[in-house]
């Protein structure tokens, strides 16, 4: 790679995250050596991209308006490349956003198919159960559940995944299988990122019932719901791919199952006005093709 490509690459990544040191990391580069380079690019450029604090770099008026020209002419870059080669062959880096419990569930058990066919990609997973910021986190799709924060995101609808209640044989026959939705209100019943609120809502026969729950246990990710539900800690909400594993081992058991509980829906999410990348887009097409067969 030539430095004002690299320079380019490293300008755009240092725009987004407001430090050279790294963005340079990224690309595999020291921190002096990529402040060199974006001095280097502001002088052949003619203009200051970035002011300089101690503690961070943030855009200029004038690096700013570059920026946005210059990621989109990075991403033509990528494309032109892509539709040159004519095989369909994939390069580069693609970065991942995924919640844990469909990343390690649903998308690593199929990725061997994907990497065989472009074994020349390299993938990086950012694996968490928050929303990643898409811009600042360099992500090229980001796969997620429900309701979505970032209204401005391209948004490609992957499928819908019923939401169901589980709980663990042992704490059935202890405590009881709830027969109603409110028979929930008796049962610990835990707050997770698949149910973030203690209000929960069911549809039966044209009929919608709400019941509040009094939680003793709140988990950060749906894969530690899931494990405290086997546990025997109490009910657990979650997605039916999330738990389908634990169903058919019999470690867990639908309750409620009479009840329609919701759904979730699963998204590919890509930046807002930005050239979508071609190992995105293939990743995409290759993921959605795999869950609705």
């Amino acid at each position: 790679m030539n430095d004002r490509l690299t320079a380019l690459k490293l300008f755009v990544r240092a725009g987004r995250v407001g430090s050279f040191s790294s963005a340079g990391r990224e690309l595999g580069l020291s921190q002096p050596s990529a402040s060199r380079l974006i001095a280097a690019l502001e002088t052949e450029v003619g203009a200051t991209l970035f002011s300089r604090t101690t503690r961070a770099v943030t855009l200029t008026d004038a690096g700013a308006a570059y920026l946005i020209r210059v990621e989109a002419i990075l991403a033509a870059l990528d494309e032109a490349d892509h539709e040159a080669r004519g095989t369909g062959e994939l390069r580069g880096v693609l970065r991942v956003g995924t919640p844990i419990s469909f990343g390690l569930r649903e998308i690593i058990p199929r990725l061997p198919a994907f990497i065989k066919q472009h074994p020349a990609l390299k993938i990086e997973f950012r694996v968490t159960d928050r929303y990643p910021d898409l811009v600042t986190e360099g992500i090229d799709v980001s796969f997620q559940f429900g309701a979505l924060p970032d209204s401005s995101a391209t948004v490609r609808k992957l499928i819908h995944q019923p939401r169901i209640l589980t709980a663990s044989p042992d704490y059935l026959e202890e405590h009881g299988t709830p027969t109603m939705p409110s028979d929930l209100a008796q049962h610990s019943v835990m707050i997770s990122p698949a149910h973030p609120t203690p209000t929960f809502s069911f549809r039966k026969d044209g009929r919608a019932v709400s019941v509040r729950v009094d939680s003793q246990l709140s988990i950060t990710i749906n894969e530690g719901a899931t494990a405290s539900a086997v546990a025997g800690l109490g009910i657990a909400a979650s997605s039916e791919t999330s738990v389908r594993a634990e169903l058919e081992a019999g470690a867990l058991v639908r309750v409620l199952s009479d009840w329609d509980f919701g759904s979730m829906e699963i998204n590919a999410l890509f930046v807002s006005g930005k050239t979508i990348k071609p190992a995105a887009r293939a990743f995409t097409d290759f993921l959605i093709g795999e869950l609705r067969r």
